[in-house]
Protein backbone atom coordinates (compact mmCIF):
# COMPACT_ATOMS: atom_id res chain seq x y z
CA UNK A 1 0.00 0.00 0.00
CA UNK A 2 1.47 3.32 -1.09
CA UNK A 3 1.04 6.28 1.27
CA UNK A 4 1.79 9.84 0.14
CA UNK A 5 0.58 12.14 2.94
CA UNK A 6 2.34 15.35 1.85
CA UNK A 7 2.69 17.78 -1.03
CA UNK A 8 5.89 19.26 -2.39
CA UNK A 9 5.82 23.01 -1.70
CA UNK A 10 8.67 25.49 -1.45
CA UNK A 11 11.37 22.85 -1.73
CA UNK A 12 10.05 20.53 0.99
CA UNK A 13 7.27 18.15 1.90
CA UNK A 14 4.22 19.82 3.43
CA UNK A 15 1.12 18.33 5.01
CA UNK A 16 -2.20 19.50 3.59
CA UNK A 17 -3.85 22.47 5.27
CA UNK A 18 -6.91 20.33 5.96
CA UNK A 19 -6.12 16.64 6.61
CA UNK A 20 -7.84 14.65 3.90
CA UNK A 21 -6.81 11.74 1.68
CA UNK A 22 -7.93 10.15 -1.58
CA UNK A 23 -7.93 6.42 -2.26
CA UNK A 24 -6.22 5.22 -5.41
CA UNK A 25 -7.72 2.09 -6.96
CA UNK A 26 -5.70 -0.44 -8.94
CA UNK A 27 -7.86 -0.93 -12.07
CA UNK A 28 -6.59 -4.47 -12.56
CA UNK A 29 -7.81 -5.65 -9.15
CA UNK A 30 -10.45 -3.02 -8.23
CA UNK A 31 -8.74 -2.77 -4.84
CA UNK A 32 -7.31 0.27 -3.09
CA UNK A 33 -3.55 0.30 -3.67
CA UNK A 34 -2.64 3.61 -2.07
CA UNK A 35 -3.65 6.92 -0.58
CA UNK A 36 -2.52 10.44 -1.33
CA UNK A 37 -3.17 13.73 0.40
CA UNK A 38 -6.05 15.69 -1.09
CA UNK A 39 -5.49 19.39 -1.48
CA UNK A 40 -7.67 22.46 -1.18
CA UNK A 41 -7.62 26.13 -2.10
CA UNK A 42 -5.43 26.81 0.95
CA UNK A 43 -2.78 24.40 -0.36
CA UNK A 44 -2.94 26.04 -3.79
CA UNK A 45 -2.41 29.42 -2.12
CA UNK A 46 0.72 28.14 -0.36
CA UNK A 47 2.12 26.59 -3.53
CA UNK A 48 1.45 29.67 -5.65
CA UNK A 49 3.05 31.89 -3.01
CA UNK A 50 6.15 29.67 -3.02
CA UNK A 51 6.32 29.83 -6.81
CA UNK A 52 5.91 33.60 -6.87
CA UNK A 53 8.69 34.00 -4.32
CA UNK A 54 11.02 31.77 -6.35
CA UNK A 55 10.27 33.24 -9.77
CA UNK A 56 12.41 36.44 -9.72
CA UNK A 57 15.67 34.62 -8.97
CA UNK A 58 15.00 31.62 -11.17
CA UNK A 59 13.85 33.70 -14.14
CA UNK A 60 17.17 35.55 -13.99
CA UNK A 61 19.27 32.37 -14.31
CA UNK A 62 21.28 31.83 -17.47
CA UNK A 63 20.89 29.15 -20.10
CA UNK A 64 23.94 27.22 -18.88
CA UNK A 65 22.57 27.04 -15.36
CA UNK A 66 19.23 25.73 -16.61
CA UNK A 67 20.97 23.22 -18.88
CA UNK A 68 22.90 21.86 -15.90
CA UNK A 69 19.66 21.55 -13.96
CA UNK A 70 17.85 19.72 -16.76
CA UNK A 71 20.78 17.33 -17.18
CA UNK A 72 20.74 16.64 -13.45
CA UNK A 73 17.02 15.87 -13.68
CA UNK A 74 17.66 13.50 -16.58
CA UNK A 75 20.30 11.63 -14.59
CA UNK A 76 17.95 11.13 -11.62
CA UNK A 77 14.99 10.34 -13.91
CA UNK A 78 16.90 7.50 -15.52
CA UNK A 79 17.79 6.07 -12.12
CA UNK A 80 14.17 6.20 -10.98
CA UNK A 81 12.72 4.81 -14.21
CA UNK A 82 11.89 1.38 -12.68
CA UNK A 83 9.98 3.10 -9.86
CA UNK A 84 8.03 5.21 -12.33
CA UNK A 85 7.17 2.15 -14.42
CA UNK A 86 5.92 0.19 -11.42
CA UNK A 87 3.76 3.12 -10.34
CA UNK A 88 2.23 3.45 -13.81
CA UNK A 89 1.26 -0.20 -13.90
CA UNK A 90 -0.29 -0.01 -10.45
CA UNK A 91 -2.21 3.24 -10.76
CA UNK A 92 -3.52 3.06 -14.34
CA UNK A 93 -3.08 -0.55 -15.44
CA UNK A 94 -0.46 0.02 -18.14
CA UNK A 95 1.18 -3.30 -19.07
CA UNK A 96 4.66 -3.53 -17.57
CA UNK A 97 6.33 -3.54 -20.98
CA UNK A 98 4.47 -0.40 -22.07
CA UNK A 99 5.00 1.34 -18.73
CA UNK A 100 8.72 0.65 -18.55
CA UNK A 101 9.20 1.20 -22.26
CA UNK A 102 7.24 3.85 -24.13
CA UNK A 103 5.48 5.51 -21.17
CA UNK A 104 8.66 6.15 -19.19
CA UNK A 105 10.65 6.64 -22.39
CA UNK A 106 8.43 9.51 -23.49
CA UNK A 107 9.34 11.49 -20.37
CA UNK A 108 13.05 10.97 -20.95
CA UNK A 109 12.69 11.76 -24.64
CA UNK A 110 10.96 15.07 -24.00
CA UNK A 111 13.59 16.01 -21.42
CA UNK A 112 16.37 15.22 -23.87
CA UNK A 113 14.66 17.31 -26.54
CA UNK A 114 14.19 20.23 -24.11
CA UNK A 115 17.93 20.16 -23.40
CA UNK A 116 18.69 20.12 -27.13
CA UNK A 117 16.32 23.02 -27.87
CA UNK A 118 17.50 25.15 -24.94
CA UNK A 119 21.13 25.03 -26.10
CA UNK A 120 20.31 27.06 -29.22
CA UNK A 121 17.09 28.86 -28.31
CA UNK A 122 17.13 32.59 -29.06
CA UNK A 123 15.71 34.53 -26.13
CA UNK A 124 16.86 37.87 -27.60
CA UNK A 125 16.97 39.24 -31.13
CA UNK A 126 18.02 42.62 -32.53
CA UNK A 127 15.87 44.19 -35.26
CA UNK A 128 17.45 47.50 -36.13
CA UNK A 129 17.33 49.70 -33.04
CA UNK A 130 14.72 47.45 -31.40
CA UNK A 131 15.47 44.51 -29.12
CA UNK A 132 12.97 41.63 -29.12
CA UNK A 133 13.12 39.78 -25.82
CA UNK A 134 11.45 36.45 -24.97
CA UNK A 135 10.91 36.40 -21.21
CA UNK A 136 9.44 33.70 -18.94
CA UNK A 137 5.74 34.29 -18.45
CA UNK A 138 5.80 33.78 -14.67
CA UNK A 139 4.02 31.25 -12.48
CA UNK A 140 2.37 28.39 -14.38
CA UNK A 141 -0.48 26.15 -13.27
CA UNK A 142 -0.02 22.72 -14.86
CA UNK A 143 -2.94 20.27 -14.85
CA UNK A 144 -2.25 16.82 -16.28
CA UNK A 145 -4.34 13.71 -17.12
CA UNK A 146 -4.14 10.07 -16.10
CA UNK A 147 -3.72 8.29 -19.45
CA UNK A 148 -0.10 9.22 -20.30
CA UNK A 149 0.97 10.75 -16.98
CA UNK A 150 4.70 11.11 -17.57
CA UNK A 151 4.35 12.34 -21.12
CA UNK A 152 1.98 15.12 -20.10
CA UNK A 153 3.96 16.13 -17.04
CA UNK A 154 7.13 16.19 -19.15
CA UNK A 155 5.76 18.37 -21.96
CA UNK A 156 4.69 20.98 -19.41
CA UNK A 157 7.29 20.92 -16.63
CA UNK A 158 10.43 20.69 -18.76
CA UNK A 159 9.63 23.63 -21.09
CA UNK A 160 8.57 25.67 -18.04
CA UNK A 161 11.90 24.95 -16.34
CA UNK A 162 13.86 25.55 -19.53
CA UNK A 163 12.32 28.98 -20.11
CA UNK A 164 12.74 30.17 -16.51
CA UNK A 165 9.23 29.81 -15.13
CA UNK A 166 8.03 28.67 -11.71
CA UNK A 167 5.11 26.28 -11.47
CA UNK A 168 2.48 24.34 -9.55
CA UNK A 169 1.63 20.88 -10.85
CA UNK A 170 -1.67 19.10 -10.25
CA UNK A 171 -1.56 15.54 -11.59
CA UNK A 172 -4.72 13.54 -12.12
CA UNK A 173 -6.14 12.08 -8.94
CA UNK A 174 -6.44 8.76 -10.79
CA UNK A 175 -2.71 8.52 -11.49
CA UNK A 176 -1.03 10.47 -8.66
CA UNK A 177 1.83 8.07 -7.86
CA UNK A 178 3.94 9.06 -10.87
CA UNK A 179 3.50 12.75 -10.03
CA UNK A 180 4.72 12.12 -6.50
CA UNK A 181 7.81 10.23 -7.70
CA UNK A 182 8.40 12.97 -10.28
CA UNK A 183 8.51 15.52 -7.44
CA UNK A 184 11.05 13.33 -5.65
CA UNK A 185 13.16 13.30 -8.82
CA UNK A 186 13.16 17.08 -9.13
CA UNK A 187 13.94 17.46 -5.45
CA UNK A 188 16.92 15.09 -5.72
CA UNK A 189 18.12 16.88 -8.86
CA UNK A 190 18.36 20.20 -7.02
CA UNK A 191 15.53 22.26 -8.46
CA UNK A 192 15.60 25.53 -6.46
CA UNK A 193 12.97 25.72 -3.69
CA UNK A 194 9.63 27.02 -4.90
CA UNK A 195 10.38 26.70 -8.62
CA UNK A 196 8.47 23.40 -8.80
CA UNK A 197 5.53 22.66 -6.51
CA UNK A 198 3.15 19.70 -6.40
CA UNK A 199 -0.38 19.70 -5.00
CA UNK A 200 -2.46 16.55 -5.37
CA UNK A 201 -6.24 16.65 -5.49
CA UNK A 202 -9.33 16.60 -7.64
CA UNK A 203 -10.70 19.19 -10.04
CA UNK A 204 -13.03 21.06 -7.66
CA UNK A 205 -10.56 21.03 -4.78
CA UNK A 206 -7.33 21.96 -6.60
CA UNK A 207 -7.94 22.38 -10.34
CA UNK A 208 -10.51 25.16 -9.97
CA UNK A 209 -8.58 27.32 -7.46
CA UNK A 210 -5.36 26.80 -9.42
CA UNK A 211 -6.84 27.86 -12.77
CA UNK A 212 -8.62 30.83 -11.18
CA UNK A 213 -5.75 31.98 -8.96
CA UNK A 214 -4.70 35.61 -9.53
CA UNK A 215 -1.09 34.68 -8.77
CA UNK A 216 -0.96 32.25 -11.71
CA UNK A 217 0.08 33.78 -15.02
CA UNK A 218 -0.78 30.88 -17.32
CA UNK A 219 -2.54 27.54 -17.16
CA UNK A 220 -1.63 24.54 -19.27
CA UNK A 221 -4.32 21.88 -19.19
CA UNK A 222 -4.59 18.45 -20.78
CA UNK A 223 -7.83 16.51 -20.46
CA UNK A 224 -11.35 16.30 -21.81
CA UNK A 225 -12.90 19.08 -23.86
CA UNK A 226 -15.63 19.46 -21.25
CA UNK A 227 -13.10 20.03 -18.47
CA UNK A 228 -11.02 22.29 -20.70
CA UNK A 229 -13.99 24.60 -21.18
CA UNK A 230 -14.37 24.89 -17.40
CA UNK A 231 -10.66 25.65 -16.96
CA UNK A 232 -10.95 28.47 -19.52
CA UNK A 233 -14.00 29.87 -17.74
CA UNK A 234 -12.24 29.81 -14.38
CA UNK A 235 -9.19 31.53 -15.83
CA UNK A 236 -11.06 34.21 -17.78
CA UNK A 237 -11.61 36.78 -14.98
CA UNK A 238 -7.84 37.14 -14.47
CA UNK A 239 -7.13 37.21 -18.23
CA UNK A 240 -4.33 34.68 -17.85
CA UNK A 241 -3.02 32.70 -20.77
CA UNK A 242 -4.68 29.30 -21.16
CA UNK A 243 -3.35 26.50 -23.34
CA UNK A 244 -5.26 23.27 -23.77
CA UNK A 245 -4.71 19.84 -25.28
CA UNK A 246 -8.14 18.27 -25.28
CA UNK A 247 -10.09 15.47 -26.92
CA UNK A 248 -9.69 13.80 -30.28
CA UNK A 249 -11.39 11.51 -32.76
CA UNK A 250 -8.52 10.84 -35.12
CA UNK A 251 -9.22 9.75 -38.70
CA UNK A 252 -6.89 7.17 -40.25
CA UNK A 253 -7.14 7.19 -44.05
CA UNK A 254 -5.95 3.88 -45.50
CA UNK A 255 -5.05 4.21 -49.16
CA UNK A 256 -6.04 1.60 -51.73
CA UNK A 257 -2.72 -0.02 -52.59
CA UNK A 258 -0.57 -3.09 -52.04
CA UNK A 259 0.04 -2.27 -48.37
CA UNK A 260 -3.68 -2.04 -47.59
CA UNK A 261 -4.01 -5.12 -45.36
CA UNK A 262 -0.77 -4.35 -43.54
CA UNK A 263 -1.87 -0.79 -42.85
CA UNK A 264 -5.28 -1.88 -41.60
CA UNK A 265 -3.60 -4.23 -39.15
CA UNK A 266 -1.20 -1.51 -38.00
CA UNK A 267 -4.14 0.83 -37.48
CA UNK A 268 -5.86 -1.68 -35.21
CA UNK A 269 -2.70 -2.28 -33.19
CA UNK A 270 -2.17 1.46 -32.76
CA UNK A 271 -5.78 2.00 -31.70
CA UNK A 272 -5.72 -0.74 -29.07
CA UNK A 273 -2.47 0.38 -27.43
CA UNK A 274 -2.78 1.77 -23.89
CA UNK A 275 -6.28 0.23 -23.88
CA UNK A 276 -7.38 2.88 -26.37
CA UNK A 277 -6.89 5.61 -23.79
CA UNK A 278 -5.04 8.03 -26.05
CA UNK A 279 -6.42 11.37 -27.19
CA UNK A 280 -4.46 11.14 -30.45
CA UNK A 281 -5.55 7.56 -31.20
CA UNK A 282 -6.54 6.67 -34.81
CA UNK A 283 -10.08 5.78 -33.75
CA UNK A 284 -11.86 6.33 -37.10
CA UNK A 285 -10.38 4.12 -39.82
CA UNK A 286 -11.39 5.20 -43.33
CA UNK A 287 -11.13 2.55 -46.07
CA UNK A 288 -12.36 2.31 -49.68
CA UNK A 289 -15.96 1.07 -49.77
CA UNK A 290 -14.94 -1.65 -52.21
CA UNK A 291 -12.51 -3.09 -49.66
CA UNK A 292 -14.71 -2.75 -46.55
CA UNK A 293 -15.20 -6.51 -46.12
CA UNK A 294 -11.48 -7.15 -46.46
CA UNK A 295 -10.69 -4.41 -43.95
CA UNK A 296 -13.24 -5.80 -41.50
CA UNK A 297 -11.74 -9.27 -41.68
CA UNK A 298 -8.16 -8.02 -41.20
CA UNK A 299 -9.31 -5.83 -38.31
CA UNK A 300 -11.19 -8.73 -36.71
CA UNK A 301 -8.09 -10.90 -36.72
CA UNK A 302 -5.94 -8.09 -35.33
CA UNK A 303 -8.43 -7.30 -32.56
CA UNK A 304 -8.74 -10.95 -31.59
CA UNK A 305 -4.95 -11.19 -31.45
CA UNK A 306 -4.90 -8.35 -28.91
CA UNK A 307 -4.55 -10.17 -25.60
CA UNK A 308 -6.09 -8.65 -22.48
CA UNK A 309 -5.18 -9.34 -18.88
CA UNK A 310 -2.97 -8.73 -15.84
CA UNK A 311 -0.63 -5.80 -16.63
CA UNK A 312 2.22 -7.81 -15.15
CA UNK A 313 1.33 -10.92 -17.12
CA UNK A 314 2.72 -10.13 -20.57
CA UNK A 315 -0.62 -9.25 -22.17
CA UNK A 316 -1.00 -6.68 -24.95
CA UNK A 317 -3.33 -4.40 -23.01
CA UNK A 318 -4.52 -4.10 -19.43
CA UNK A 319 -7.69 -2.57 -18.01
CA UNK A 320 -9.13 0.88 -18.56
CA UNK A 321 -8.41 3.22 -15.69
CA UNK A 322 -11.56 3.18 -13.56
CA UNK A 323 -15.07 1.90 -12.99
CA UNK A 324 -16.46 5.11 -14.46
CA UNK A 325 -14.37 4.74 -17.60
CA UNK A 326 -15.37 1.08 -17.91
CA UNK A 327 -19.06 2.01 -17.67
CA UNK A 328 -18.66 4.79 -20.25
CA UNK A 329 -16.95 2.50 -22.77
CA UNK A 330 -19.52 -0.26 -22.25
CA UNK A 331 -22.34 2.20 -22.83
CA UNK A 332 -20.82 3.48 -26.07
CA UNK A 333 -20.20 -0.03 -27.38
CA UNK A 334 -23.86 -0.83 -26.78
CA UNK A 335 -24.80 2.44 -28.46
CA UNK A 336 -22.86 1.36 -31.56
CA UNK A 337 -24.80 -1.90 -31.68
CA UNK A 338 -28.12 -0.12 -31.16
CA UNK A 339 -27.41 2.38 -33.95
CA UNK A 340 -26.69 -0.36 -36.47
CA UNK A 341 -22.91 -0.47 -36.76
CA UNK A 342 -21.67 -3.95 -37.68
CA UNK A 343 -19.91 -5.53 -34.69
CA UNK A 344 -16.88 -7.32 -36.12
CA UNK A 345 -15.01 -8.15 -32.91
CA UNK A 346 -15.44 -7.72 -29.18
CA UNK A 347 -18.58 -6.18 -27.75
CA UNK A 348 -19.88 -5.47 -24.27
CA UNK A 349 -18.74 -7.24 -21.14
CA UNK A 350 -15.34 -8.34 -19.91
CA UNK A 351 -13.15 -10.72 -21.90
CA UNK A 352 -13.67 -14.38 -21.04
CA UNK A 353 -12.01 -15.46 -17.81
CA UNK A 354 -11.66 -11.97 -16.35
CA UNK A 355 -14.18 -11.48 -13.58
CA UNK A 356 -12.42 -8.59 -11.79
CA UNK A 357 -10.70 -5.54 -13.14
CA UNK A 358 -11.89 -2.93 -15.60
CA UNK A 359 -11.03 -4.98 -18.67
CA UNK A 360 -12.69 -4.20 -22.00
CA UNK A 361 -12.93 -6.52 -24.99
CA UNK A 362 -11.00 -5.16 -28.00
CA UNK A 363 -13.87 -4.06 -30.19
CA UNK A 364 -14.21 -3.26 -33.89
CA UNK A 365 -17.24 -1.83 -35.67
CA UNK A 366 -17.46 -1.88 -39.47
CA UNK A 367 -19.77 -0.08 -41.89
CA UNK A 368 -20.01 2.85 -39.53
CA UNK A 369 -21.61 6.09 -40.67
CA UNK A 370 -19.95 9.29 -39.58
CA UNK A 371 -23.16 10.48 -37.93
CA UNK A 372 -23.22 7.52 -35.51
CA UNK A 373 -22.34 8.16 -31.89
CA UNK A 374 -19.31 5.84 -32.01
CA UNK A 375 -17.93 7.94 -34.88
CA UNK A 376 -18.60 11.27 -33.18
CA UNK A 377 -17.74 10.83 -29.50
CA UNK A 378 -14.32 10.15 -28.02
CA UNK A 379 -14.73 6.68 -26.52
CA UNK A 380 -11.32 6.42 -24.82
CA UNK A 381 -11.27 2.66 -24.84
CA UNK A 382 -10.09 -0.13 -27.18
CA UNK A 383 -12.84 0.49 -29.73
CA UNK A 384 -12.21 1.06 -33.44
CA UNK A 385 -14.77 2.27 -35.98
CA UNK A 386 -14.32 1.56 -39.71
CA UNK A 387 -15.96 3.91 -42.21
CA UNK A 388 -16.05 3.64 -45.98
CA UNK A 389 -15.20 6.24 -48.60
CA UNK A 390 -15.85 6.40 -52.33
CA UNK A 391 -12.87 8.50 -53.39
CA UNK A 392 -10.14 10.47 -51.64
CA UNK A 393 -12.10 13.70 -51.75
CA UNK A 394 -14.84 12.00 -49.77
CA UNK A 395 -12.24 10.50 -47.40
CA UNK A 396 -10.92 13.97 -46.60
CA UNK A 397 -14.45 15.32 -46.18
CA UNK A 398 -15.34 12.56 -43.71
CA UNK A 399 -12.03 12.94 -41.88
CA UNK A 400 -12.62 16.66 -41.35
CA UNK A 401 -16.29 16.21 -40.40
CA UNK A 402 -15.68 16.25 -36.65
CA UNK A 403 -15.57 18.81 -33.86
CA UNK A 404 -12.07 17.60 -33.05
CA UNK A 405 -8.76 18.22 -34.78
CA UNK A 406 -5.96 16.80 -32.66
CA UNK A 407 -4.40 14.02 -34.73
CA UNK A 408 -4.97 12.43 -38.13
CA UNK A 409 -3.25 9.64 -40.02
CA UNK A 410 -2.59 8.65 -43.62
CA UNK A 411 -1.17 5.25 -44.55
CA UNK A 412 -0.12 4.19 -48.04
CA UNK A 413 2.69 3.44 -50.46
CA UNK A 414 2.35 6.60 -52.58
CA UNK A 415 4.10 9.24 -50.48
CA UNK A 416 3.16 12.10 -52.80
CA UNK A 417 -0.50 11.22 -52.53
CA UNK A 418 -0.24 10.87 -48.75
CA UNK A 419 1.44 14.27 -48.52
CA UNK A 420 -1.33 15.88 -50.58
CA UNK A 421 -3.99 14.41 -48.30
CA UNK A 422 -2.10 15.48 -45.18
CA UNK A 423 -2.21 19.12 -46.31
CA UNK A 424 -6.00 18.98 -46.54
CA UNK A 425 -6.64 17.53 -43.09
CA UNK A 426 -7.76 20.00 -40.41
CA UNK A 427 -5.66 18.64 -37.62
CA UNK A 428 -2.71 19.84 -35.58
CA UNK A 429 -0.83 16.58 -36.01
CA UNK A 430 -0.87 14.49 -39.21
CA UNK A 431 1.11 11.25 -39.18
CA UNK A 432 2.16 9.63 -42.46
CA UNK A 433 3.02 5.93 -42.23
CA UNK A 434 3.65 5.74 -38.47
CA UNK A 435 6.30 8.48 -38.36
CA UNK A 436 7.36 9.86 -34.96
CA UNK A 437 9.28 13.00 -33.97
CA UNK A 438 9.86 14.51 -30.52
CA UNK A 439 10.40 17.88 -32.19
CA UNK A 440 7.05 18.00 -34.00
CA UNK A 441 4.48 20.46 -32.60
CA UNK A 442 1.60 18.67 -30.89
CA UNK A 443 -1.78 20.27 -30.31
CA UNK A 444 -5.23 20.65 -31.76
CA UNK A 445 -7.50 22.52 -34.12
CA UNK A 446 -11.14 23.22 -33.25
CA UNK A 447 -12.35 21.72 -29.96
CA UNK A 448 -9.14 19.77 -29.51
CA UNK A 449 -7.58 22.83 -27.91
CA UNK A 450 -5.07 25.57 -28.55
CA UNK A 451 -1.34 26.08 -28.17
CA UNK A 452 1.36 23.57 -29.03
CA UNK A 453 3.61 21.26 -27.04
CA UNK A 454 6.76 19.23 -27.88
CA UNK A 455 10.17 20.48 -28.96
CA UNK A 456 10.84 24.18 -29.52
CA UNK A 457 7.12 24.79 -30.04
CA UNK A 458 6.55 23.74 -26.44
CA UNK A 459 8.63 26.68 -25.25
CA UNK A 460 6.40 29.31 -26.86
CA UNK A 461 3.48 29.29 -24.43
CA UNK A 462 5.79 29.81 -21.44
CA UNK A 463 7.26 33.02 -22.86
CA UNK A 464 6.14 36.62 -23.14
CA UNK A 465 7.46 38.75 -26.00
CA UNK A 466 8.76 42.21 -25.17
CA UNK A 467 9.83 44.84 -27.67
CA UNK A 468 12.42 47.36 -26.42
CA UNK A 469 12.41 50.31 -28.82
CA UNK A 470 15.48 52.50 -29.03
CA UNK A 471 17.62 49.82 -27.40
CA UNK A 472 20.46 50.71 -29.78
CA UNK A 473 21.05 53.76 -31.97
CA UNK A 474 20.17 53.36 -35.62
CA UNK A 475 23.25 52.67 -37.68
CA UNK A 476 24.43 55.63 -39.69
Amino acid sequence: MREYPAFYIGGGWAAPAVPRTMDVVNPATEEVCGRVAAGSAADVDRAVAAARAAFPAYSATGVDERLDLLQSILDVYQKRSPDLAAALTEEMGAPAELAGGFQVGLGAGHLGKAIEVLRDFRFEERRGATLIVREPIGVCGLITPWNWPLNQIAVKVFPALATGCAMVLKPSEQSPFTGQIFAEILDAAGVPPGVFNLVQGDGPGVGVPLSAHPGVDMVSFTGSTRAGVEVARNAAPTVKRVTQELGGKGPNIILDDGAFAENVEKGVVSMMGNSGQTCSAPSRMLVPEARMDEAAEVARRAAEATTVGDPNGGFTIGPVVSAAQFAKVQGLIQRGVDEGAVLVAGGTGRPDGLERGYYVRPTVFARVRNDMTVAREEIFGPVLTILGYGDLDEAVEIANDTEYGLAAYVAGEDLDRARAIARRLRSGWVVINDAFDFGCPFGGYKRSGNGREWGEFGFEDYLETKGVLGHAPESG
